[in-house]
């Protein structure tokens, strides 16, 4: 289990971390600390910026009714990147607010809104979709922010992925009915061509570049599987006998990953 302070509040900051820095917070993030958590000058405060790790911090004075955070130690070093690209089709304000979320949390390192033929929102406010994944970063102790595409038709997405990008393809009318059993062959398969690559003895630690990709309510046109399924690389499984809200078979998704091919193994 990771070892993660949940004493102490956090908060996601713009400045750059080093010994001694002083971070001017913003207003809400001092009404937050003064006002609903009664944090007062002296008390601690974990911070990060997605690239200097996370730093225990001291709130300070920083002037007439203004405070800033002093940062004192590094608590935790930045990780390396991931490599999971989550493309979904819009949802409606409440519903998007709570997949990104937990896309966030299941580590998803890129969020890509993508237009379908039944596309239900065709608007996204990146700022706001911003502002959810620091909340779900602060709430959870990630330290990465994902990367935030502004919105693409689903074959211009599609097809600015890399080659070598393996596109899991979410449809409902997929054939295969064990979507671990289909991640699992492609976890071997590419362990198998590493290891011929690698030659006897050689570790070969599972690295490989992902997307997912959810679509909207009510499916994709028959011209858009058509693509996805002739895309070199695509993985084009089902999420269980039921069909699942798409808020929903983004959780169930990015576990599936990540428990095959991604960071929970």
């Amino acid at each position: 289990m990771a070892r993660y302070d949940f004493r102490e509040p956090r908060l996601f900051v713009e400045a750059p971390l080093v010994p001694g820095a002083r971070v001017a917070l913003e207003a809400p993030q001092q009404h937050y600390l003064e006002h609903v958590l009664r944090q007062k000058p002296g008390d601690r405060v974990l911070a990060f910026n997605g690239r200097d790790g996370e730093w225990r911090t001291v709130l300070a004075e920083a002037g007439k009714r203004t405070l800033a955070l002093v940062a004192e130690a590094c608590t935790r070093p930045q990780p390396a990147p991931g490599d999971l690209l989550y493309l979904f089709a819009p949802l409606k304000r409440a519903r998007l607010d709570y997949m990104v979320q937990k896309a966030v949390e299941m580590g998803a390192s890129g969020l890509a809104p993508v237009t379908t033929r039944h596309t239900q929102a065709e608007r996204v406010n990146g700022a706001r979709m911003r502002a959810n994944a620091i909340e779900a970063a602060e709430q959870c102790g990630i330290l990465t922010l994902p990367d935030i595409y502004e919105p693409a038709p689903l074959a211009a997405a599609v097809g600015a992925l890399e080659a070598d990008r393996r596109l899991i393809f979410c449809d409902e009318d997929a054939p295969v009915a064990d979507p671990l059993a289909a991640l699992a062959a492609v976890r071997d398969a590419v362990r198998d061509s590493a290891r011929n690559e690698a030659g006897p003895g050689a570790g070969v630690p599972l690295a490989v570049p992902l997307a997912v990709l959810i679509g909207p309510e009510g499916g994709f046109s028959e011209d858009e599987r058509a693509m996805l399924i002739a895309r070199p690389g695509v993985i084009r499984l089902a999420l269980g006998p039921r069909i699942l809200r798409a808020d929903t078979a983004a959780v169930a998704a990015l576990a599936v990953v990540q428990a095959v091919l991604g960071d929970w193994r």
